[in-house]
């Protein structure tokens, strides 16, 4: 099955992040591609594989980037599929120059932006834009959310049963 999302990030020092989004996906059954490829440094290939993402299936792109963060800019101007940016905690801003750099992008180039290292809420968001044309996808999503409905009741039920201290204890 041909993969339906593309990860891409500008540097391997970006992985450990990155596959968050990754694990989230496979939680889900979604298929992804993980590529490295600079939006500076190979800008050529950057741009290719953005092109050519639609006719290989890829139905959404999450890109995350530090510093700058012109990845998910540099993918989004394009393709005409929802990217996704994601930035990463980096340099000596810790991420909020890429956050800022995501969110601040010209009229006509739109970019969906997370919080910073919020790859999982990326991951979550593309199963959610697929989700709105596969049943089952729809399903697993309903399930999910429902489950961590259940998981926030629980808690508050073992927090009234054992009190604070005992909560804390146990749940460290």
């Amino acid at each position: 099955m041909p993969p339906k999302v593309l990860i891409i990030m500008g540097s391997d020092s970006d992985l450990p992040v990155m596959k968050k989004a990754a694990d989230a996906l496979e939680e889900f059954g979604v298929e992804y591609e993980m590529v490295i490829s600079s939006a500076h440094r190979v800008p050529d290939k950057t741009a290719e594989y953005a092109k050519e993402a639609e006719e290989r299936g890829i139905e959404v792109i999450i890109a995350g980037a530090g510093m700058a963060a012109h990845l998910p800019g540099v993918i989004a101007s394009h393709t005409t599929l929802p990217v996704i940016g994601v930035p990463i905690a980096s340099g000596p801003l810790n991420g909020v120059d890429a956050l800022y750099a995501i969110v601040q992008m010209p009229s006509g180039i739109p970019v969906a932006s997370m919080a910073v290292d919020g790859t999982k809420n990326a991951a979550i968001f593309a199963v959610q834009i697929i989700a709105r044309k596969e049943r089952d996808l729809a399903l697993k999503l309903k399930k999910y959310k429902e489950d961590m409905a259940r998981q926030v009741i629980e808690k508050n039920e073992q927090l009234s049963r054992i009190g604070v201290k005992e909560y804390l204890k146990q749940n460290k």
